[in-house]
């Protein structure tokens, strides 16, 4: 019998369960998808704990790789033994085998592997919203990027890098540094460091001409001393907590500032859109130009094990579920 990952309460990794589902048969514009592999994301931590509260019981994970076994009426683009990938909401991808809305679902190409496929969709299309729809970066841009060595961060900085921007990176350790600077942060700067100095000064007083920013509450503040005049803030993160509320007047005594808290699924919310975003992104993998590294490897069963490594601050780059 198929196996999920549900949680019928908010908490720490504990209250992750492996539960025996029954899978019908797809309905109108769904297809049945069998998992090859499933992509774990922070954001998955912010569902179980209750940042992001959701409708109790719940299932968890944004993002998988699969096999298409089944198609519901009225699916007209897909086919029975496609490979594809998705993000989507609700959560629900920790799982081997589910019904899925085809709307959501991408076709990858036999360049790119279910892990990668798996990988790649949330993060992928997070530094896709982030570098070309938040501040598009620009050739001869400056950025600043926190947790570079993550996996939206590995993915961003390569992409950053392809577009001209020089991007300084934000990590906790030295490995995580050599990391960053190996898929494209030209300068690191330690987060134990005084990050707004530290910017000013490789940026010969200027500041940056974007902050991307997931770590939240701790570091707002100094992602705006970061910027340059007319500067872009883009928190899409909550690692240290939620930000507080803050007096608009700080913007304007920085420069005349700008902050967005963009949300992917506002960007990707048609077929169309999600379509076009995600053709960027796998003409960048397919290319070799944005590499995605699956450092991690998990059974499904191992969920709040993998949950305890990632919150633990114990992984890099992409990790992955196995069914």
């Amino acid at each position: 019998m198929p196996t999920a990952i549900r949680f019928a309460r908010h908490g720490g990794p504990e209250v992750l369960e492996a539960v025996a589902v029954t899978v019908g048969e797809p309905g109108e514009g769904e297809v049945r998808l069998r998992h090859t592999a499933i992509g774990l994301n922070f954001i998955d931590t912010y569902h179980r704990e209750g940042l992001y509260p959701l409708p109790l019981p719940s299932g968890i994970g944004v993002e998988a790789a699969g096999v298409v076994e089944a198609l519901g009426p009225g699916v007209e683009d897909l086919a029975v033994g496609d490979r594809v990938a998705y993000t989507s909401r609700p959560p629900a991808s920790y799982c081997d085998v589910r019904l899925a809305p085809a709307a959501h679902l991408v076709r990858l190409p036999e360049t790119i592997d279910d892990e990668t496929g798996a990988a790649m969709m949330l993060k992928g299309l997070t530094a896709w919203y982030l570098l070309r729809r938040s501040y598009p970066v620009q050739a001869g841009d400056t950025v600043l990027l926190y947790a570079a060595a993550g996996g939206v961060g590995q993915i961003a900085a390569q992409w950053a890098t392809h577009l001209g921007a020089r991007v300084i990176g934000v990590v906790s350790t030295q490995d995580k540094a050599a990391l960053a600077q190996a898929h494209g942060c030209a300068e690191i700067i330690m987060a134990d460091e005084d990050v707004a100095a530290r910017t000013r000064e490789l940026t010969g007083g200027e500041g940056v001409a974007a902050v991307y920013d997931s770590v939240g509450k701790e570091t707002f503040m100094a992602s705006l001393n970061a910027l340059r005049p007319h500067g872009v803030m883009v928190s899409f993160g909550n690692a240290s907590g939620p930000v507080e509320p803050f007096s608009l007047l700080e913007l304007a005594s920085r420069g005349s500032l700008y902050v967005t808290r963009p949300v992917l699924f506002d960007f990707i919310g048609t077929r169309d859109a999600l379509l076009a975003a995600s053709a960027e992104l796998i003409e960048l993998v397919a290319a070799g130009s944005v590499k995605i590294n699956v450092s991690q490897r998990y059974p499904l069963g191992a969920a709040a094990e993998a949950h305890r490594d990632l919150e633990a601050r114990r992984t890099t780059g992409q990790t992955v579920l196995l069914p």
